[in-house]
């Protein structure tokens, strides 16, 4: 069977723990990408990564000045060799079985655009390692139509074929709140989309504040609702959505396989090359 070639593109900013505890989940997956291409958003140096994981081909991109992260992640597809892209944040992580098994639905449903479940996890900081002290499944059915009024779409893990940006154009840095929900429907509105109903990314969440500036998401949200003809949407913060009634109507069954167990990294080991 041939390997489709997967170019993972994480964008970064002074979180060199979670960056490697990513990478580690990387290196484990049954199916290796092609590459990792990882751009540097004006944050601490990270070259090392390169020494502490050289079984992955990898690229570090240092744009000046910095880029911010939508267009980071534009500079990281734009540097891609590989026929698919993954996309990831740096703080978020990858089951084994997630590549395989988001290109096997690809091939035998023949779509253009993989995303999977996921487990949300909160964590604290022990010893250098990420410990989830709590887990939750985040799966849910959809429409197009639920789409345009609640986002459930997690990006990390997204695999998708690269020539789709040669019809829609790249990620749109004017969307810097909602680029991931901009980018799912803009896919949608030409291309086959299928949710993974497996929980194969392990979605961070903890160590940022739980609601972004009200009036920050309202910009951006108002921006998203004009480009796409949305009807008005609320401001709500993450959790908030979460318990609406017709989110709470669309959840769904998943495949999950996560014990809970940390992913310990390198990082630690390899002071020497990071200090």
């Amino acid at each position: 069977m041939m390997i489709e070639p997967i170019s993972v593109v994480i964008p970064t900013y002074n979180r060199p723990l979670f960056l490697c505890e990513l990478l580690e989940s990387i290196i484990r997956q049954t199916h290796r990408p092609l590459e990792v291409i990882i751009v540097n958003d004006g944050g601490e140096n990270v070259d090392f990564v390169k020494h502490l994981y050289p079984e992955l081909e990898m690229t570090i991109l240092n744009p000046f000045p910095k880029p911010h992260h939508v267009t980071a992640r534009n500079l990281g597809i734009q540097a891609a060799r590989g026929s698919y892209i993954l996309l990831c944040d740096d703080d978020d992580m990858l089951l084994p079985q997630h590549i395989e098994e988001s290109m096997k639905l690809m091939r035998e449903e023949n779509v253009d655009f993989v995303h999977s479940d996921a487990e949300i996890f909160d964590f604290s900081v022990e010893n250098g390692v990420r410990v989830p002290m709590s887990q939750k499944l985040f799966a849910y059915h959809y429409t197009l139509d639920d789409m345009k009024k609640f986002s459930t779409y997690i990006p990390s893990g997204t695999i998708y074929r690269r020539d789709i940006h040669q019809v829609i154009g790249h990620l749109d840095p004017e969307m810097n709140n909602y680029w991931d929900w901009d980018f799912f429907l803009r896919v949608y509105e030409t291309f086959n989309i299928r949710r993974l109903p497996m929980a194969t990314v392990l979605y961070a969440y903890g160590h940022t504040s739980k609601s972004a500036a009200p009036a920050k998401m309202r910009h951006y949200l108002d921006k998203l609702c004009a480009k796409h003809n949305l009807n008005p949407l609320p401001t709500k913060n993450f959790w908030t959505l979460l318990q609406e009634p017709e989110l709470l109507a669309r959840k769904a069954s998943s495949y999950r396989t996560w014990d809970g167990q940390p992913i310990r990294s390198r990082y630690n080991r390899g002071t020497d090359l990071h200090s």
